[in-house]
């Protein structure tokens, strides 16, 4: 059965892998499943047939034959059990990276587009000034206690799993903010991340879509 995805018919981020649907192409390309792309516009993502797939009109959806999915956590665990590459075989160490999928997504990534919202929609309004430092030291805890966790090791708990796409593809969203750069362990995980051969292919398709369109 063939897997359709759905994107953006143009990113916010303009390709920059952001977005993410990004992650569910990293889990796709890791598994080394095919997939179809349906790109969605704004207006699209709130029309009922959209919203059929996904109830609150945002991206990425999966589709296969008839099962319907949204969330990007719920996807790429769904690829990840399905497929070999993204968990290992013993339980107990599936277990782990399930967990860490989990925290990924639960713990880190909230402060992350806590501070993301700050900046970009509350960027003029007055108490901006004071609240963004606190929203910066509140990542700054998360990412010291991941940092103490991973220590120099290469991934979170032995081989790469789906665990360790889903926190490189969070902590991605801090490279611009400079607080990655503060923890160089955490700088050098992503960088590994970032550096695998499915990675680039998922970054790769995700930018061809945004580029500038001639005329």
């Amino acid at each position: 059965m063939t897997i359709t995805i759905t994107a953006f018919e143009r990113s916010p981020d303009g390709g920059r892998g952001l977005a993410r649907d990004t992650r569910v192409r990293w889990a796709l390309e890791e598994a080394g499943q095919p997939y179809e792309v349906r790109l969605v516009s704004f207006q699209a993502m709130k029309e009922p047939a959209h919203l059929a797939l996904h109830p609150f009109g945002q991206i990425p959806t999966y589709e296969e034959g008839a099962l319907a999915l949204f969330e990007t956590g719920a996807i790429v665990f769904h690829i990840a059990t399905h497929h070999a590459g993204l968990l290992p075989e013993d339980a107990n160490a599936r277990a782990r990276a399930v967990t860490w999928i989990f925290a990924a997504l639960n713990t880190v990534e909230p402060p992350i587009l806590e501070l993301g919202t700050g900046k970009m929609l509350e960027g003029k309004k007055p108490w901006t000034k004071e609240r963004l430092p606190l929203l910066e030291d509140r990542i700054r805890d998360r990412l010291k206690q991941l940092s103490a966790r991973l220590v120099d090791a290469e991934w979170l708990d032995g081989g790469f799993s789906a665990g360790d796409l889903m926190m490189v593809s969070v902590l991605l969203r801090l490279k611009s903010s400079g607080l990655l750069d503060e923890y160089a362990n955490l700088a050098a995980y992503v960088a590994r991340g970032e550096a695998r051969p499915a990675y680039q292919r998922a970054f790769a398709a995700q930018l061809a879509i945004n580029k500038p369109r001639a005329g």
